[in-house]
């Protein structure tokens, strides 16, 4: 009888550290989804204020570039892109689109010496290089977030659970080829 008491109180305590190992598997993998979560809103915040930048950026330019339309209009419609980008990928080229807009706008700002002075334009201009500075830094922190996550999914036993309770692996935010390619500052002056 006391064999059967201990052999009972083994399986107990055996069921409850595996219950307590698997709930410890299922926190991790809430854990690193609810990170990589957070990264990407981190990252929507900073697309957010970069809009809000623009705008201001565009208004105040509109007073002194009325004649440069298609200039305006091309930032406008890569603002617009951006709003509408869900994806790292449409992100990546709505990013695109607004680096090579503000390279043309700043090209073409060159050429109106009461526009480049103007205090508000060269502050919205650095807010906006400072913004996509820490886009760029949160982007990083996302693929490190998100590579965790995958890794984790992939691996056993954690990739039992994961299937079990709909762990699925998160896209990263990968480059454009024409981010990765060299910008030609003299070319972007050229047009300008």
């Amino acid at each position: 009888m006391v064999v059967e008491i201990v052999a009972g109180f083994v399986v107990l305590v055996l069921l409850v550290l595996f219950v307590a190992y698997v709930v410890n598997i299922y926190n991790q993998l809430v854990s690193l989804r609810e990170r990589v979560d957070q990264a990407k809103q981190n990252i929507d915040v900073l697309l957010k204020q970069r809009q809000d930048e623009l705008t201001k950026l565009i208004d105040a330019a509109k007073e002194f570039m009325e004649q440069e339309e298609r200039v305006l209009t091309q930032l406008t419609e890569a603002r617009e892109q951006a709003e509408r980008a869900d994806s790292p990928a449409e992100q990546a080229q709505a990013d695109q689109q607004i680096r090579q807009a503000m390279m043309n706008f700043e090209a073409r700002a060159e050429a109106y010496p009461e526009l480049r002075s103007q205090e508000n334009m060269m502050q919205f201009q650095k807010r906006i290089s400072d913004i996509e500075s820490q886009i760029a830094d949160r982007r990083e922190l996302y693929n490190e977030a998100v590579t965790q996550l995958n890794t984790r999914i992939d691996q056993f036993p954690y990739v039992i659970l994961a299937n079990q309770f709909g762990f699925e692996e998160r896209e990263l935010f990968e480059a454009t080829a024409a981010e990765k390619a060299d910008v030609d500052v003299g070319a972007a002056f050229d047009d300008a």
